[in-house]
């Protein structure tokens, strides 16, 4: 054996080739891991039916305008560690049980809806627990959701006021 002879070595024992393959191949993978993200996470804000929407919106409305015409106003207040939910609301024909909603602002599995309770006429009371999150948005409504009041709820407050929209 020659000792000036070159020992060749096969293309796989050498780093450039592994180098310049780990680009294309890292793109192939995070690739799939978007698709698979894709797949798994569907989209809740996109609505399929444009159509069917827009009509509720105006029964959504509609609703709005009747808080306003029974005069409701409300003041939510939530206890320090989020566990109980009191109602001031003001206006005619006071129903036994109202509807509150907490609507995450990006998260819909974190929504929480609550049913609160006529404890005297006009104050309401029921329990509560909420994820934390810094703002939501509040809607307030009968039963029957015949009327409704919304608003927004910064996590920095333990009490907020609910209006209809005019």
């Amino acid at each position: 054996m020659n000792p000036n002879a070159i020992v060749q070595t096969p293309w796989y024992r050498h780093p450039w080739p592994w180098i310049l393959m780990a680009g294309p191949a890292t793109a192939v993978v995070a690739g799939f891991a978007t698709m698979y993200i894709a797949f798994t996470h569907a989209d809740p804000l996109v609505v399929d039916q444009y159509y069917k929407e827009g009509l509720a919106i105006n029964r959504v409305l509609e609703r709005d305008h009747e808080a306003l015409l029974r005069g409701y106003r409300a003041t939510v207040v939530l206890n320090e560690g989020r566990t109980l939910v009191r109602v001031q609301l003001a206006g005619a024909m006071l129903p036994e049980v109202l509807r509150l909603h907490f609507i995450h602002p990006t998260k819909s599995g974190l929504d929480r809806e609550f049913s609160v309770r006529q404890i005297q006429p006009g104050l309401y009371q029921g329990a509560a627990q909420l994820a934390q999150a810094m703002r939501w948005g509040v809607e307030l409504e009968d039963a029957q959701r015949q009327w409704r009041l919304t608003g927004t709820w910064d996590q920095a407050d333990d009490s907020f006021v609910l209006e209809p929209r005019s």
